[in-house]
């Protein structure tokens, strides 16, 4: 009666929980919600001033007391307490302007392959903390396949690379299964790490997050454009402290992110070679499908195909694949049901 009760007043929600940004899928409304996952906290008070947009807007602003924080790393949680108010804010931004003094949602999450049962307790617990009436958990790169409308319950390879802000996945998918998998700490946030550094080390400038990220967004590449790049950009001068603005080119961008890129594209390789020989077979007439912001990375396709001989694609919408894939799973939860991982609760039956 009362779960009756629940459902009348909640919206069911599907949420790729990524370290970069979190997407919010609704029942029959499509995604809704897609924000950083950045929280601002007044350490003073410990009370939270702002999430997601509105605390990316302070980011690099703000007194010594007032940090801006992501309370995911790598796809998981590293602070329990303050992803439990980052997904409550979500789930009550779902809800506004219905009539639900309590809303208690169903909630689908995307988590990277390979997590730890720590790992998994603490994204479940901080859903159920945040309001959420049951929790799903699934694995992204079968959630970004699911999305995509990949056809993961046939007898057939598929192949899905999934490269967030925190992980990059790879998994071949088949009868509903991933045969194979790989779960990679190196994704958007390392190649923007990476720029950093270069700029550091090769140019003596020391430039913000920001810059980085829009460095590698409109010149970053993974593989030789036709028609190279350039910008301006301004920081600080090493050597002499004082504001300084100099031309970047996309080859010196390629060059900072190389070795990052270069590992994702191993484990993609690495991955395929531990698929049984029927499947690989499979793989000759079928693409390697590129989901998650990584996908937008200009010449990633082109290098992933070159260094596999095979073909490869974008899907449609990669920012969206994750979430859109919880939300139908969400929709057909009993066909759906062993795709999910096990979670605490279903250990209680």
């Amino acid at each position: 009666m009362l779960n009756k009760l629940f459902s009348f007043w909640s919206q069911d929600i599907g949420i790729d929980l990524g370290t970069a940004n979190t997407l919010v899928y609704v029942h029959d409304k499509g995604i809704t919600i897609n924000e950083p996952s950045i929280v601002a906290l007044n350490q003073k008070t410990g009370k939270i001033l702002a999430i997601g947009t509105q605390a990316r807007t302070m980011v690099g602003r703000t007194p010594g007391y007032i940090t801006v924080t992501r309370p995911l790393v790598n796809g998981v949680v590293s602070d329990f307490e303050v992803t439990e108010q980052m997904l409550k804010y979500f789930i009550d931004k779902v809800h506004q302007g219905r009539f639900s003094l309590l809303p208690r949602p169903r909630v689908v999450i995307g988590v990277p392959s390979g997590v730890t049962e720590v790992e998994k307790r603490a994204v479940e617990d901080a859903a159920y903390s945040a309001g959420a009436r049951e929790v799903y958990l699934i694995e992204e790169p079968m959630a970004a396949a699911i999305g995509s409308r990949l056809p993961v319950q046939d007898a057939v390879a598929n192949v899905i690379v999934d490269m967030g802000g925190g992980t990059t996945e790879v998994a071949v998918i088949s009868m509903g299964g991933m045969i194979a998998s790989r779960s990679l700490r190196v994704a958007g946030d390392k190649l923007t790490d990476d720029i950093l550094r270069y700029m550091r080390q090769e140019r003596n400038l020391l430039v913000g997050e920001a810059t980085a990220e829009n460095l590698k967004i409109h010149l970053g590449s993974a593989y030789p454009l036709e028609e190279e790049l350039e910008g301006r950009i301004r920081g600080r001068d090493l050597v002499s402290g004082l504001p300084k603005e100099v031309v970047v080119t996309s080859e010196e961008i390629r060059t900072a992110m190389q070795r990052s890129v270069k590992s994702i594209v191993s484990a993609i390789k690495n991955t395929i070679e531990e698929i049984p020989p029927e499947l690989t077979a499979d793989l000759v007439n079928r693409n390697i499908y590129l989901a998650g912001g990584g996908a937008l990375l200009k010449g990633f396709d082109e290098l992933i195909s070159h260094e596999t001989k095979l073909d490869v694609k974008i899907v449609d919408d990669p920012l969206t694949a994750v979430a859109r894939g919880c939300g139908f799973v969400l929709e057909h939860l009993d066909e759906l049901r062993p795709m999910l991982l096990s979670t605490q609760s279903d250990n209680l039956f």
